[in-house]
């Protein structure tokens, strides 16, 4: 059941990742926030491969403080701090995108407006890193076995 477990913490996270690549690749953000994306793919793809794998603690503990990092940034996104919009305008541009008529997440109309964008990308963040904490809580309650001696 563990390996079940570490595979949904796996293709939560990569989910992210490409969801991150993608906006990256569409030129949706401005440059610094396209930066700190693909610092946050960087630092996340690798632990997603290696849990997929059957990977342990450490990269539970990266892939769950990484994800409260990234709830804690897309929330201060959602509320609309200007310092951190791509744009320099108050709020984050997914914001802009929802006051146009008919816009969408990023203007294409498929994702819903840009706080229903933003909620959606903290909940997914939320449930990475319950993930990730709920595994590292099973993995270190099974009781680790002795050596075993040799005659």
């Amino acid at each position: 059941m563990t390996a079940v477990h570490s595979r949904a913490v796996s293709a939560v996270t990569a989910a992210s990742c490409m969801v991150h690549l993608w906006l990256v690749a569409g030129n949706h953000h401005g440059p610094w926030l396209g930066v700190v994306m693909l610092a946050m793919v960087g630092v996340c793809l690798p632990c997603a491969v290696h849990l997929w794998r059957g990977g342990r603690e450490k990269a539970l503990r990266q892939v769950m403080g990484c994800a409260l990092a990234m709830t804690a940034l897309h929330a201060v996104l959602l509320l609309g701090a200007p310092a951190l919009s791509g744009s320099g305008a108050p709020g984050h541009s997914h914001a802009e995108a929802a006051a146009a008529p008919g816009a969408g997440f990023i203007g294409t109309g498929s994702l819903g407006s840009g706080a229903e964008g933003l909620l959606a990308v903290v909940v997914l963040e939320i449930t990475t890193a319950f993930l990730a904490a709920t595994l590292l809580a099973r993995l270190r309650s099974v009781p680790r076995t002795a050596a075993v001696a040799r005659p």
